[in-house]
């Protein structure tokens, strides 16, 4: 279409100089003062509100093929932000771990918090922070993408297919939320936690999510006793029951913590659960105190 353009204003000047050498009313002889400049060009940002059918890191213009969250679907873009400060001054995006990546997930936390109405930690769903391609990033994009997911399970992360927005899901009868679990062991390490009805007999309950230091991911697998300790803390509340030497005499405790990947871009939620070894539960123990959860 440019050249069209080009071709035919080219010949109106032509027939100009063969037919008239007077300025015809109306006209200055200047061709070019009444053509609007061009419009800027506008980078691509992605939308917020709409599904997809897979799970990506990267954000490439070539698979955004945004589907109804009515249809099937894997993700759910809940949110867009825009990268600021040294991370968005790169010539190419944020590498994993960087500020600008532990920025873009602190944003799409808060975000995704109020969507959800309570933490996505503490139910079976999973967050992606997607960023630009290094194409898109070289023509200047510094959109974010915060995508959620259901999950199969507490142990499997995989993406479930689902249909309906997540919005909400941490609210009301909410049956993504953790809630009860009989855990399978071997020695002192949990193989899987199952979940079951808070009403049927089980082991483990799930109490609340601990945001742990912000330390090297090393340092905290180390201390072990620290994340047990924080963990009982999250018990002694969610039960009422005094946090002190006693509460071990409870219950115990099992968590599961971020991978080291995750932990280096910002998550820092270890999920908490409640464990009693020397006898089964039939009813939940929020808020149960003493009596419901006695020292044996």
């Amino acid at each position: 279409m440019r050249r069209w353009w080009t071709a035919a204003t080219v010949g109106a000047v032509a027939a100009l100089a063969l037919t008239a050498c007077a300025t015809p009313a109306g006209t200055d002889r200047d061709l070019t003062d009444d053509w609007p400049a061009p419009a800027a060009p506008q980078a691509f940002v992605p939308a917020a509100g709409v599904c997809h059918s897979g799970v990506q890191d990267v954000g490439y213009l070539s698979a955004y093929r945004p589907v109804d969250c009515a249809l099937p679907h894997r993700t759910e873009t809940v949110h867009v932000g825009t990268l600021t400060g040294a991370g968005a001054e790169r010539a190419t995006p944020p590498p994993a771990g960087s500020a600008g990546v532990r920025a873009a997930r602190a944003e799409c936390d808060t975000k995704v918090r109020a969507v959800l109405g309570g933490d996505w930690r503490s139910g079976r769903l999973g967050l992606t922070v997607v960023l630009p391609s290094p194409q898109a990033w070289g023509g200047g994009a510094r959109w974010f993408r915060c995508d959620l997911s259901e999950q199969t399970s507490l142990d499997e992360a995989g993406a479930k297919d689902r249909t309906g927005s997540l919005k909400g899901a941490l609210t009301g009868a909410a049956p993504l939320a953790h809630r009860c679990f009989n855990p399978k062991t071997r020695g002192d390490e949990v193989r899987e936690m199952v979940p079951v009805a808070c009403t049927s007999r089980h082991r483990a309950e799930f109490v609340g999510v601990w945001q742990a230091p912000d330390t090297s991911y090393d340092a905290f697998s180390r201390d072990t006793r620290k994340v047990h300790r924080a963990c009982r803390t999250l018990i002694a509340k969610y039960a009422r029951v005094p946090d002190n030497g006693d509460l071990q005499y409870r219950a115990g405790s099992i968590y599961y913590h971020p991978f080291e990947r995750e932990w280096r871009n910002g998550n820092r939620g270890v999920q908490c659960f409640l464990w009693v070894s020397d006898r089964h539960l039939t009813r939940s123990v929020k808020g149960a105190g003493t009596k419901g959860l006695p020292v044996t």
